[in-house]
């Protein structure tokens, strides 16, 4: 059994087919929202690994904002585009947050893919970044063209490095670079919210961990919120976890 293992590490974990049936049923029957009318946008790594939930099979034509480590290089540019297509009367909705693999002894960092005996690094680009960091290899300038967002990921992680001369661990890098990809996604969101023409955006963030293929795959959420894109200049976003209709769910 991988729940326990995972339990270890994520004692809130769900699997991917819960979270999906919990926070869609919410949606639509605590706001009314239509499934056909919401615009799907994800900020996750673009690792091939990263389906654990079965949105895309709900939600059509997913708007992809995120890449390496989940972090959204989209950018002002691509959250304007996603804002823009929404469907007329419909609403929007952004699942973001990196993801972290597990073998079946409980090792985080690793897992075993599909078609695979071998174990991998997963995240792949968080390991590889913390490999830099802790070795202290510095980032060459000359990179960037041809590695650009491993070198932002890279240069998110920095913070966690100089806060203590201590090797980063990948739960650790993972955790952080949660915070990094929401804190990111708020702020593009603030500075596109005129573009929104809708009258709700739901953003689920969470990590997601990658088991291998026997298994479910799971995913710790860390925060649920609606925003009302015209009250989005408030500077207090809440969440929406701890509200009595979520609870009776």
């Amino acid at each position: 059994m991988i729940e326990p293992l995972i339990k270890e590490h994520f004692p809130n974990a769900k699997t991917g087919a819960e979270i999906t049936e919990t926070y869609l049923n919410f949606i639509s029957g605590e706001y009314g929202s239509e499934m056909d009318k919401i615009l799907f946008a994800t900020s996750l790594c673009c690792d091939d690994i990263n389906v654990s939930t079965d949105f895309r099979r709900v939600l059509t034509r997913p708007f992809t904002l995120g890449g390496l480590g989940g972090l959204p290089y989209a950018g002002i540019t691509g959250v304007v585009a996603f804002a823009h297509h929404v469907p007329d009367g419909g609403d929007a909705f952004i699942f973001y947050g990196p993801h972290i693999g597990i073998t079946d002894d409980g090792v985080l960092g690793e897992m075993r893919r599909p078609g695979q005996q071998h174990l991998t690094n997963s995240c792949g680009a968080l390991v590889l970044a913390l490999e830099r960091l802790n070795s202290g290899r510095p980032v060459l300038p000359e990179q960037y063209e041809l590695d650009a967002q491993q070198l932002m990921l890279e240069r998110s992680l920095s913070p966690l490095k100089e806060a203590g001369s201590k090797d980063i661990q990948i739960k650790d890098a993972v955790n952080f670079t949660y915070y990094n990809v929401r804190t990111r996604l708020l702020m593009l969101i603030k500075a596109a919210r005129s573009e929104f023409k809708c009258n709700r955006i739901f953003l689920l963030g969470g990590i997601i961990i990658n088991t291998s293929p026997e298994f479910h795959d799971y995913v710790d959420i860390r925060d649920f919120e609606v925003l009302d894109p015209k009250k989005i200049e408030d500077p207090e976003i809440i969440s929406i976890l701890e509200s009595k209709a979520f609870k009776a769910l």
